[in-house]
């Protein structure tokens, strides 16, 4: 019988962690009672980030050793998707350079949406991509900002090899509203914690892990990882307990290391355990959103043959302390710094040249030479080979997964940059092929000429006029935490 259940996962965490501490350092005259919540770090992503973006590095994460070929469709789960009406999945497909016949669909609405999403991917028979990414506005000096960190993380569901075996699941849908926000607004509103926690947590939550255990013949006794995506301190622990689970078993909600990164969280604890875990487990998803959602998986001998990838270990030692609480709020938009006359600048984005251009600026797709094998970007109906200018002869020539190497840099103080000095320069990419373009999470200590260097999906610009995010690919560092 063909099996179903995940065939591999992914993650992605920001390298900048803001201190908590230089939070409540800046905030603590009027909001003193946060002192407790001062400890450790949240995952900060640049300005340059949100929810595309980092779905676009969990997903290259998640398909690390894969043919791309064999996803069938994508779902992008997010509360923060950048774009009210552009299928925002429909970006990370052209960015991951799947096929046009590549099926794509956004879901919101409700921080289960990630396990939702998986869980409704379980039930087909298709090689579906899960993703899931969040990166949530708070207001200053609340619990919110101490809490909410910003991550993505992958799920590839199907049939076949899979590393855990799907046993079931069980959801119920309530209309309890803890927190919301309208259409329109930028932050949560959130009711009173004891409220949420007694009758959100304990009996929404806690009556949804009995019923699908029982419904699912399990004896939560042999439960081996519990993953409880409730980022309240002592509660994972109480919920299992109540609900015949070993407490033992529930899996550290990464509170502060990474915060709580709302939609993404219980796919990014899915992949945290996923990493760690030996054939014969059963691992145990919860959510909690407007309802709960409980999936059980048991891992299989599979996961032993799985291509290395830097997942969501490999994130959090390749990390930045960050202290800058000043940056934060301006990357955030929420710091009205003066920009200057080199911002003036109109990023209109015609859509007619970004259809026509969209393998080559989202999927950074190049052109190779099929008689001489020169490789360029972008891609050209007359090869820039200066010994033989063939024409009609290049071949889609993808570069994202490529390695380069930086022959020529600037750090450049005078040109804008929302997070200055702007780095930018030359690189030639592992095969052929030679691009200028901006670096990103850099700093002067870590680029130099002959220095490795990988792409990374990014915004390029946003035309605040319009309302519109203009993506590219930038350069970063290549590290050991790469695959």
């Amino acid at each position: 019988m063909t099996e179903t259940g995940i065939l591999s996962f992914g993650a992605y965490i920001p390298k900048r962690r803001l201190q908590r501490s230089a939070i409540h350092a800046f905030n603590s005259w009027f909001a003193p009672g946060m002192r407790g919540l001062a400890k450790g770090e949240k995952a900060n992503a640049n300005w340059d980030e949100d929810a595309i973006t980092m779905a676009v590095e969990a997903a290259r994460d998640g398909l690390t050793g894969l043919d791309r070929a064999t996803v069938a469709g994508l779902t992008l789960a997010s509360t923060t998707l950048p774009f009210a009406d552009r299928l925002n999945a429909g970006i990370v497909k052209e960015a991951l350079a799947l096929p046009d016949a590549t099926a794509a669909s956004d879901a919101a609405g409700s921080l289960r949406a990630g396990s939702s999403a998986l869980l409704q991917a379980l039930g087909g028979q298709e090689t579906r991509l899960v993703l899931a990414s969040d990166r949530r506005l708070a207001k200053p000096g609340t619990e919110a900002e101490m809490n909410y960190g910003d991550a993505a993380a992958a799920m590839l569901v199907g049939q076949g090899d899979v590393i855990a075996r799907f046993i079931g699941g069980h959801s119920v849908t309530v209309d309890f509203v803890d927190h919301y926000r309208s259409s329109g607004a930028e932050y949560d509103y959130a009711w009173e914690s004891r409220w949420i926690r007694d009758e959100g947590y304990a009996a929404i939550l806690g009556t949804a892990l009995k019923d699908g255990l029982a419904k699912l013949g399990v004896d939560g006794a042999s439960v081996t990882r519990s993953i409880i995506a409730v980022p309240v301190k002592g509660v994972p622990e109480l919920l299992a307990k109540k609900a015949g689970l070993n407490p033992d078993s529930c899996v550290d909600p990464m509170m502060a290391i990474v915060g709580d990164s709302g939609a993404a969280h219980p796919l990014l604890m899915l992949a945290a355990t996923l990493e760690t875990a030996k054939p014969g487990d059963t691992i145990l998803l919860a959510s909690f959103g407007q309802g709960a959602d409980v999936l059980l998986f048991e891992v299989t001998d599979a996961i032993t043959r799985l291509p290395a990838r830097r997942g969501v270990a490999g994130h959090l030692a390749f990390r930045a302390e960050d202290a800058n609480y000043s940056r934060y709020l301006f990357h955030r938009g929420l710091h009205n710094l003066d920009k200057g006359m080199r911002a003036e600048m109109d990023q209109k984005q015609p859509g007619t040249t970004l259809f026509r251009q969209r393998k080559a600026v989202l999927g950074l797709i190049g052109g190779r030479c099929t008689k001489t094998g020169t490789v360029q970007f972008p891609k050209t109906e007359i090869s820039v080979n200066p010994n033989d200018r063939a024409q009609g002869t290049q071949e889609d020539w993808p570069l994202a997964e490529k390695t380069a190497t930086v022959i020529a840099f600037t750090a450049d103080n005078l040109t804008y940059s929302p997070d200055p000095p702007s780095f930018y320069g030359t690189i030639d990419f592992e095969g052929g092929g030679r691009l200028v373009t901006e670096f990103a999470d850099v700093t002067k200590e870590e680029v130099e000429v002959g220095v490795a260097m990988r792409m990374v999906f990014r915004i390029k610009a946003v035309d605040e006029m319009r309302g519109f995010t203009k993506y590219f690919w930038k350069a970063v560092p290549a590290n050991k935490g790469d695959a």
